[in-house]
């Protein structure tokens, strides 16, 4: 990004956040009941929408298979009927979850007879910068709304009519109800200078959150000056020890590489312990070349991937640790759990890995040793969702330590503040 920022960009921006500023206010005071109908009414208007929407996505695609975009991005783009439906579904789960605001997170009457509380509070004004998923601008809203807070969009330029035409329904159905429309805003005007404008507007805007590849969540963590929730690349792992149940584990890589390849909780690389190599890869590699994946593979591994009829080729040190977006995985042979963990240590990047194994005290180990965001036993990689894990939509997988970490839904999007009640008490 260039280091000098339009300045017509900057006011632009600026008058955006300060009317978010203003709607956040309102949406602070609203009820549970209150924002649980809005919720259910968005929904509406994104179901109502989607013949507008997926006209807008298919002119999005058009633009970006004629630019070169990959299969994998164009599938992170793509909206039909069905996702679009689980977009709107999305906005109504939410509305099902619990209120975070104004829960009691902890409380006490000191000795002196102060009552103090710590209370979840809305954070205020929360911008996304993301890439070409416009089912995150549905997401976004849906979980910024009911945990009080307005939202400042600004998706990558890949599905701008998409987004436009989700932010537009949703702009209206909150106009119908009586609601601030800058409950939800859509940067889109000032290119990469917008997205900086963003991330410097200290004192307008409480956080931001980057989705997207790795280039994109560095920008944003190197340049902003407003606080940053970082969410992670993920370069997931399945490790197969020597006491896997194999059929347990020969479904569970086929499902984390295979079920949606693009998403950042798709495993990228196989590790199997070396007593279990000649009875689980000639299987697994055989399921996993029969999905069309390319395998990148240890030395040891190419007789196994060739016996498979897998296309492959000999991992480079920078193979086993990329994640791949696609059909494409890492395979490599490990001795024993120590050096399945020293490769997660040195390959990973704090998202999810897996364990595949029978033996408790190798689940213990993996489980306090491996140093990620979610760590999967007997299960696939795939579930670190905030979907899957009950949370209703996402707003991002963080892969650090403050604030939050993993899947993050509406109790990471509010802060605390103190209460504290006397009685005429002085110190």
């Amino acid at each position: 990004m260039s280091q000098t920022i339009d300045p017509a960009v900057v006011e632009h921006v600026t008058a955006l956040a300060q009317r978010a500023r203003v709607a956040s206010r309102r949406l602070a005071l609203m009820t549970r009941a209150e924002k649980d109908a809005a919720l259910l009414l968005l929904a509406d208007a994104v179901d109502a929408a989607a013949p507008v929407v997926i006209e807008a996505n298919a002119e999005d695609l058009e633009r970006g298979r004629a630019a070169g975009m990959g299969e994998s991005l164009q599938d992170r783009l793509r909206l039909d009927e069905a996702r679009v439906a689980a977009v709107a579904q999305a906005l109504r789960d939410v509305a099902a979850l619990p209120d975070p605001v104004g829960e009691i997170v902890r409380g006490s009457t000191l000795a002196n007879g102060l009552q103090i509380r710590q209370v979840r509070v809305p954070m205020g004004v929360i911008g996304m910068i993301y890439e070409a998923r416009p089912n995150v601008t549905v997401d976004a809203a849906g979980l910024a709304l009911k945990s009080g807070n307005a939202v400042l969009l600004r998706g990558g330029s890949a599905a701008a009519r998409s987004n436009h035409a989700l932010v537009t329904a949703m702009r209206d159905s909150l106009a119908d109800q009586g609601l601030p429309i800058d409950a939800v805003t859509l940067l889109e005007e000032g290119g990469r200078d917008a997205a900086r404008a963003l991330m410097t507007a200290r004192g307008l805007v409480d956080l931001v959150i980057p989705r997207g590849g790795a280039d994109l969540i560095q920008t944003v963590v190197r340049e902003s000056t407003v606080p940053v929730i970082e969410t992670g690349v993920g370069v997931c792992h399945v490790y197969v020890d020597r006491a896997a149940d194999l059929d347990k584990a020969q479904a569970i890589t086929f499902n984390a590489k295979t079920q949606r390849p693009s998403v950042c909780n798709a495993a990228e690389s196989l590790l199997v312990h070396r007593d279990v190599a000649a009875d689980f890869l000639p299987k697994a590699l055989t399921d996993l070349a029969g999905a069309g994946v390319r395998l990148h593979v240890a030395p040891e591994v190419t007789g196994y991937a060739e016996a498979a009829g897998a296309a492959y080729d000999l991992a480079s040190e920078e193979d086993f640790g990329t994640e791949w977006h696609g059909l494409e995985m890492s395979v490599a042979v490990v001795d024993d759990l120590d050096e399945a963990m020293e490769r997660i240590r040195r390959y990973g990047t704090g998202h999810t890995e897996a364990i595949v194994t029978e033996d408790r005290a190798a689940v213990r180990r993996f489980t306090a040793e491996v140093d990620a965001a979610a760590v999967m036993v007997n299960a696939s990689t795939r579930f670190t969702d905030g979907g899957e894990f009950g949370f209703g939509a996402e707003i991002g997988i963080s892969t650090q330590k403050l604030h939050a970490r993993g899947p993050m839904a509406l109790p990471e999007l509010t802060t605390t503040k103190w209460v504290v009640e006397g009685d005429g008490h002085t110190r």
